[in-house]
């Protein structure tokens, strides 16, 4: 791997006796892991269904190691959820937030969604989360990746982080902040970060890296806790962007706690020597089975009062909720639970403490239900993905070695057996989406978008 020559000198100067190593790290095969799904079941459940057992990441209690034969994004478990496929170090910031259920929590650059989706697992259903993306694009990956993995209380925004503080200051209790960076430690995985890499890049990552960590240092409350991460190894962007922030924040502090197993501490030297940079966090492709990343913990003085804002509800017609309610009566053993509320014909449950986002670009508004269409009520997929087979009155229940599930999710009618009317389609315990059965088949309802030959 031919790699840019300024880089090199660069990382030479940082490492010293240790270089050579790091170099021979960029030939070696990197790993690859996945992060069980929590909200849809247990490591043993997946296990079960694998048939094989994965080996565990060991900086976080859900992340496993996967064989390269093992292909998870070609089995039906990935598109209902159970896993996503995460870089093993990717997985350190979200590990490090530890998100608490009832909590307001902000990832404030959170596609593709690995980060998001460990939090909400976190937060088992209960809270509020918002996961803001600025690009457009990502921000609608974002959103796709919260309905696959069943989360119930998270809100997509596509915002800059200076119109979300007009929103929300001093509002969260944990912030996230994944920066877009240089993205030196992502280049044993993308050749294209290569192609991209300038020192004129590193400064321009730098700049705006400070003004999001301002914004998000204003949308925290007395008492929070932010975590700042990287996937690069420049100092402008790791330990001299976080001294930087504290000399300019003094009402934050860096929360001194030992490194998890196999992540090395920040350098101090890499920022004027000081020692709080000390008890930042590095991984090192050298050292561990995973890509270059940096975080940092910081805490904002003063007593969080646990005070939170009631939810603003847009009404719901009363036709509306009459529809949906006929409907849960019908086909639902356990409706999800919280106040229905209506943005046009689609019905939504929205997350507790949620203020008025009008003027913010929302791409997910909470728990999507459904649609209203002709005096009927259609379910969403979302529904779908954020219930357990248990929870409907009818089910379709495949195994992945069934055709059926394969078929299914090229968007193809199956059998119905014995079944009428709307059905869950479940793959060994794992919900796949909606079907609706009639006349010996079941209607497929699988999104359009999503369906595609695995």
């Amino acid at each position: 791997m031919e790699l840019p020559i300024k880089f090199c000198e660069k990382m030479q100067l940082i490492l010293g006796d240790e270089y050579e190593s790091f170099i021979r790290s960029y030939d070696e095969k990197r790993k690859s892991a996945l992060r069980i799904n929590t909200l849809k079941g247990d490591s043993e459940k997946l296990f079960s269904v694998l048939g094989e057992k994965l080996s565990p990441v060991p900086w976080t209690y859900d992340g496993y190691f996967y064989p390269d034969t093992m292909k998870p994004g070609k089995r039906p478990f990935h598109e209902a959820g159970a896993y996503y496929i995460q870089e093993p170090s990717a997985m350190v910031p979200a590990e490090l937030l530890k998100a608490q259920p009832g909590e307001c929590i902000l990832d404030l650059c959170a596609a593709p969604g690995g980060k998001t989706t460990k939090i909400a697992a976190d937060m088992k259903g209960q809270g509020l989360l918002v996961a803001n993306e600025i690009h457009p694009k990502r921000a609608a990956i974002l959103s796709s990746n919260v309905e696959r993995m069943g989360i119930k209380n998270a809100v997509v925004t596509n915002e800059s982080s200076d119109r979300l503080l007009k929103k929300f200051p001093e509002f969260f209790d944990r912030i996230l902040v994944d920066a877009p960076c240089s993205g030196e430690g992502m280049f044993r995985k993308d050749e294209e970060a290569i192609a991209q890499w300038s020192e004129e890049n590193v400064i321009k990552c730098a700049v705006r890296q400070k003004e999001i960590l301002d914004n998000a240092a204003a949308m925290l409350r007395p008492g929070g806790r932010l975590v700042y991460s990287t996937c690069t190894f420049s100092p402008e962007e790791n330990e001299r962007m976080i001294i930087g922030f504290l000399n300019e924040h003094p009402e934050f502090s860096i929360e001194k706690t030992d490194a998890p197993p196999f992540i090395s501490h920040g350098r101090p030297e890499l920022a004027e020597n000081d020692e709080r940079a000390f008890f930042t966090f590095r991984i090192w492709p050298h050292l561990t089975e995973g890509e270059g990343h940096f975080a940092a913990v910081l805490r904002k003085d003063g007593e969080n009062e646990k005070t939170y804002r009631q939810s603003i509800i847009p009404p719901c017609p009363k036709e509306y909720e009459k529809l949906y309610k006929a409907f849960a009566d019908e086909f639902l053993k356990n409706p999800p639970e919280g106040e229905i509320s209506a943005f046009g014909e689609n019905l939504y449950i929205i997350p507790e403490f949620l203020p008025s986002l009008d003027g913010i670009k929302v791409l997910r508004f909470g728990l999507h239900l459904g649609t209203v269409k002709k005096n009927r009520f259609e379910p969403s997929h979302s529904l779908a993905m954020a219930l357990s087979p248990q929870n409907a009155v009818q089910c379709a229940e495949l195994s992945a070695d069934d055709k059926e599930i394969f078929a299914y999710l090229r968007g193809e009618t199956i059998p119905a057996g014995d079944l009428k009317g709307w059905c869950l389609i479940s793959v060994n315990g794992y919900t796949t989406g909606w079907g609706k059965a009639a006349g010996g088949i079941i209607k497929n309802h699988y999104p359009k978008g999503l369906r595609r030959s695995l």
